[in-house]
Order: C-alpha cells, then sequence, then structure tokens
C-alpha cells in the first residue's frame, strides 16, 4: 500500500472534485470523519488499510487504483529468517556440468511442497535452498523445467508472504519461464496476480488475470479437472482484482464462473505438480465469503463459515486464509471473544504462517480498540503477531 499522505492528496482532490464535504464523503462511505480529516492531513499512523481505501472508492465512483499510486516493489532484503532463500535465488546459476539429477530433485521438491502447505515456511527454506541449486543445474529437458518452475514458484509465494516483493517477482519471472505446458504456467500466473494484488497493482493484476482467463477457457464437454482448475482459480483471480479494484459486476460475472467450473470439477481436487492450491466447491466458498467481507456483509460470511463446518472436515488450502475472514466478520459483529477464538485457532495450527499476515494483526488491533482490559488470550496472541498493547 502507499503512503497515506499520498492517499490522502488524491482523496482531497477527488472529493473536492465531487463537490462533497468530509462530513459528506463519510456519510457515504461509512468510513469516519476523523479518519478522512487525518488521511488528507497525511497525518495517520502506519498505512492506510486497503478495506478504507475500497470503500472511499466505491464513495467517490472511482476505481480503488485511483487512490493508490504503485508501491516500490519490496524491501530490498527479505527478513533475516528468509534471507537466506532470498540469497539462493539470487546467487549465480550453477555450472551445468555439476551432477545434478531429477529424481533427486523430484524428492526434494516433495519434501519442500508438503513443507509449504503444512504452512512450515522454515522447514521450506532449509529445505529449498540447497534444493534450488540443483534444479538450476538439471539438464533442460520437459521433466527438468517443470521442477524446477514449481519449486520457484514455492519460493515466490514465500517470498510474497514475507513483503520481498522484488525477489518474489524475479522468481515468478524465473519459474513461467521455466513452465514446460500451459497448465503449470497458469499455476505461477495464478500466484503472480496474488503478487500484485498485494502490493496494490490492481491495473497490472486485472490485466494478467483476465488475459490468462480467457486464454485458458476450456472446450467444456472435454475439460479435464486440471483444465476446469486453472481456469477456475484465474476467474478466482479476475473476481478478486476487480472487486477490490471496484468493478462490483465484473468480479460477480467471474465469480458466477468459477462457480460454475468447481460444480462440474465436482469435487475438491488437491494441490499437485500442475497447482500449489487446492480446487473446488469449498475452495470457491471460501472466495466468496472473502468478497463478502470486502463488501461487508459479515453475517453472510458466518453463514458461509457454518455451512461449511457442516459440509464436513476437507479443509484445503485456503482454509486459514478463510478463518482470518471468519475471525474479521466476528469483528464486524462486535462478537469479539469468537474472533480471538478463531485467531487462536488458527495460530495453533499454522503459527509460523500466521505471524506474516498483516491481516491477523490488523483484526486483532481491531479488537484491542475496543476492549478495555485484555484477556490472557489477547495478551498472547498479540505476543505472537508482535501486536502493541
Amino acid at each position: 500500500m502507499p503512503g497515506t499522505t499520498d492517499v490522502g492528496a488524491r482523496l482531497r482532490d477527488l472529493r473536492k472534485r465531487r463537490g462533497l464535504s468530509q462530513r459528506e464523503l463519510a456519510t457515504a462511505s461509512g468510513v469516519s470523519l476523523s479518519t478522512i480529516s487525518k488521511l488528507e492531513q497525511g497525518a495517520t499512523t502506519g498505512d492506510v488499510r486497503l478495506e478504507t481505501v475500497h470503500h472511499l472508492a466505491t464513495a467517490l465512483r472511482v476505481t480503488t487504483t485511483r487512490l493508490l499510486r504503485r508501491d516500490p516493489a519490496g524491501p530490498a532484503l527479505a527478513p533475516g529468517a528468509w534471507r537466506p532463500l532470498q540469497q539462493a535465488l539470487e546467487s549465480p546459476p550453477a555450472q551445468l556440468s555439476d551432477e545434478a539429477h531429477v529424481q533427486p530433485v523430484a524428492d526434494g521438491l516433495n519434501a519442500a511442497r508438503s513443507a509449504f502447505l503444512d504452512k512450515r515456511l522454515s522447514d521450506f527454506v532449509t529445505l529449498a535452498v540447497p534444493l534450488l541449486r540443483d534444479a538450476d543445474a538439471l539438464d533442460h529437458d520437459t521433466e527438468g523445467r517443470a521442477l524446477r518452475s514449481h519449486l520457484l514458484q514455492l519460493a515466490g509465494s514465500v517470498l510474497t508472504q514475507v513483503h520481498a516483493y522484488e525477489s518474489a517477482e524475479a522468481a515468478l519471472s524465473r519459474a513461467l519461464d521455466a513452465s514446460p505446458d500451459r497448465l503449470r504456467a497458469a499455476s505461477v500466473v495464478t500466484t503472480w496476480v496474488w503478487l500484485l494484488i498485494r502490493q496494490g497493482r490492481f491495473d497490472d493484476a486485472r490485466t494478467m488475470a483476465i488475459q490468462w482467463a480467457d486464454d485458458l477457457e476450456p472446450r467444456i464437454s472435454r475439460a479435464t479437472g486440471d483444465e476446469l482448475a486453472a481456469w477456475g482459480w484465474m476467474l478466482l483471480q479476475v473476481a478478486a482484482t476487480s472487486l477490490r479494484d471496484s468493478r462490483r459486476g465484473e468480479a460477480a460475472d467471474a465469480l458466477r464462473l468459477a462457480h460454475a467450473a468447481a460444480v462440474l470439477t465436482g469435487r475438491e481436487l488437491p494441490p499437485g505438480k500442475e497447482r500449489l492450491a487446492t480446487w473446488g466447491p469449498r475452495t470457491v466458498a471460501y472466495k466468496t465469503a472473502e468478497r463478502d467481507v470486502i463488501l461487508d456483509r459479515p453475517d453472510a460470511v458466518l453463514r458461509t463459515a457454518e455451512r461449511l463446518s457442516a459440509a464436513g472436515p476437507v479443509e484445503g488450502t485456503e482454509h486459514h486464509r478463510h478463518r482470518l475472514d471468519v475471525a474479521r466478520a466476528h469483528v464486524k459483529m462486535r462478537q469479539h471473544s469468537e474472533a480471538v477464538g478463531v485467531l487462536r485457532e488458527v495460530h495453533a495450527a499454522a503459527p509460523e504462517w500466521l505471524a506474516q499476515q498483516q491481516y491477523a494483526r490488523d483484526i486483532l488491533s481491531d479488537v484491542v480498540d475496543r476492549r478495555r482490559t485484555l484477556t490472557p488470550d489477547m495478551r498472547e496472541l498479540s505476543e505472537a503477531l508482535g501486536t502493541t498493547v
């Protein structure tokens, strides 16, 4: 997200062009008058939240992008624990004369992918650092390229999570170049669109997602599950970028098509060589709940969560992210104890992953701000997430 001074200047200019006072904009957007005043003065602490910018953009009848200026690519160095991964990606290419064989790299990739999917990020770094050099030295046949592409995509995803955006984009660019087929390439692009969203580069993300969704649209009568998954995930990315850029109609159309693709798939497909994430009706339900958070429909989020819980224990790669949406919905409904309970649940299951989520810190901060005293659970979470209490 850009600095608040940049957003504030654009906000003030657009508000005046619309002939609105700060109070009138507060009424139209649902954003507090004090927040708008502080934004325009550049006096808020930290960066403005995307949710706030989205509501202001909607009220001003502009896309969210109009209020945002592209971020710098990200910090030059990843945080200390993740720096070895960044350095491994940036080290000179391995000599092709080095002996590297497909099977050991494939075995190492399976172990690294398991750590990634279990959200054991430090274990992933330990496994991936030596593996990257071996994968780089593989012959440039189809199998070697697929392994290298998959590993680089995993590395790019982890670096995105820790906000090392420049390095993440370099890894994903190499992953796309190494992709031996369009399904592998589509998986890389799905991660790349997410990286662009994290940077607030909604125009770039939307253009990329729409182009790839059009190219991937299968012939339904002959489509395989993997082809439906690649197309469906790209549609979810179209919906995500369009919604965040205040293009609600476009987002609704994309989500509707994704739902149809999930129905045709018929079940939840596991992650594999072609993709990093699960795909199916449950994944689309998770993303529908994410939409409802952005559109300020917390009751709909909680209904979806209840329905998914009743449907069975299948979780999928998007489960923990969905649980953060559930926690956010509880906060919006002023159910603070329930929100903390959900955060504790996620922390117990994926502590390393949760510690990297600014979304989780925002949710907990909202709870803390509304409390006169903190429970031991809240203090424990604040310490785990690095928030100030």
